[in-house]
């Protein structure tokens, strides 16, 4: 059976033998749109509860729009041409529009890689765009203090204009249940202590913190209400299919779009799986999302619900810009060194996570339950001793062991990595 991962921008193909068992995980067959840009300009005029985006736009002085960076593949070069176009039809200057680059506490996006972002050169050569730099506090506006005592403080460019719009992707997301929407506002142009502050390991180990959860999740309450402390906010909400194409698209306000979108994407993206396996194959879902080991650790922590204890979980990951920021190496130090149960010890009582820590902190709760065992050819010998896991050099090979040291020929393979949620009994 011949089956493609995605990894990097061309798959990794695994060819295996007839007599394994494979149960192929996937989405469930997404619609696509016809027409994507058809159907933005009809959500533009057909909002969820809110005015159309020419009457919200008309008399405001300034439009703030929010993208994600270049970890996710957000269709923006469908959606920010008719924003654009709708906003200036609006009587809005081009000098008036701001996109800002929600970095979090990622590097910067510029050049090649901001034109590949943006998806237009007529964009980018129309307004503003920018990237959010959260250790610059003088760039951001204090909001006050959450009922959970996280204090606030946002990107003023986005809490000052008179518009304000998020775009972006919804799916499973590892601690806020569904990416886009709120989680774009925060952590995206949050200030680093804000982000660090419900990165932390008090807020993180909530049992309720987890991919597909959004009832009771403390990380999407506090971003939720942190987007009602800044004022009115508008969203454009997109879901893909695992050939990235549009499947759906919505404007409106943010909660209750970004909600809308998430009971579309629930159906094709949750996928009940009525056993649990020993040998579990997944991704980190290919570029962007795999360009790096630190965001690796989302694929490994979205199919543990249909791992058994002590099973085997193989992931494949192109890691083509290495192992992350230089404070997630120091987080990975710290887990090599000190080892799973003692690394947690560390961080639980912490006010401040340290930058970079969460995807450490998530890494463990794949250990805790699995031996893993990445594939990738992105890695120096240096970076592949930080990542805490056993590195292989043939999935298939890694397979078959696993398959014959359990007994069991029976395993999972999950192409698309954590874009696909199974969920055990």
């Amino acid at each position: 059976m011949r089956i493609t991962m995605m990894y990097g921008k061309s798959g990794l193909e695994l060819d295996l033998p007839a007599d394994i068992d494979v149960t192929l995980i996937q989405k469930i067959a997404m619609p696509v749109l016809p027409d994507p840009a058809a159907a933005m300009l009809a959500a533009f005029t057909n909002p969820v509860k809110c005015k159309s985006l020419q009457e919200e736009a008309k008399h405001c002085r300034s439009c703030c729009i929010l993208i994600c960076d270049i970890t996710r593949p957000v269709p923006n070069g469908a959606i920010l041409v008719p924003l654009v176009r709708e906003l200036l039809e609006a009587g809005m200057a081009p000098s008036a529009i701001t996109i800002l680059v929600a970095t979090g506490l990622h590097r910067p996006n510029e050049g090649e890689e901001l034109r590949e972002l943006v998806g237009s050169d007529w964009v980018l050569n129309t307004v503003t765009v920018a990237n959010h730099f959260a250790r610059r506090e003088e760039d951001h506006q204090y909001l006050g203090t959450t009922s959970s005592g996280i204090e606030v403080a946002i990107d003023r460019r986005f809490v000052e204009a008179e518009l304000r719009i998020v775009v972006g992707l919804v799916e499973p997301h590892c601690m806020a249940g569904y990416s886009g929407g709120r989680k774009i506002v925060a952590p995206g142009i949050a200030y680093e202590k804000t982000i660090r502050t419900f990165h932390s390991a008090r807020v993180l180990e909530h049992p309720k913190v987890a991919n597909c959860v959004i009832e009771g999740n403390p990380l999407h309450e506090a971003q939720i209400e942190i987007v009602r402390m800044i004022g009115k906010c508008l969203a454009i909400n997109t879901v893909i299919d695992e050939e990235r194409r549009i499947s759906f698209v919505n404007f409106g306000e943010i909660e209750v779009s970004h909600l809308e979108a998430v009971a579309f994407v629930r159906p094709y993206a949750e996928i009940d799986i009525k056993r649990k396996f020993k040998t579990v194959v997944t991704s980190s879902a290919g570029y962007p999302l795999d360009n790096t080991y630190c965001q690796t650790i989302k694929g490994m922590v979205s199919p543990l619900d249909i791992l058994e204890p002590d099973g085997d979980l193989i992931i494949v990951s192109a890691c083509s810009e290495g192992i992350g920021s230089v404070e997630y190496a120091r987080a990975q130090e710290c887990l090599t060194k000190l080892g799973p149960k003692m690394f947690m010890q560390g961080i639980m009582n912490k006010r401040y996570a340290e930058i970079d820590e969460w995807p450490t902190e998530m890494q463990v709760r794949a250990m805790n339950k699995a031996r893993i065992y990445l594939y990738t050819e992105g890695l120096s010998k240096n970076q592949r001793a930080l990542t805490g896991v056993n590195l292989i050099d043939s999935p298939v090979a890694a397979i078959l062991d696993s398959v014959k040291a359990h007994g069991d020929r029976r395993i999972a393979v999950v192409p698309e990595g954590p874009y696909v949620i199974p969920l055990g009994l």
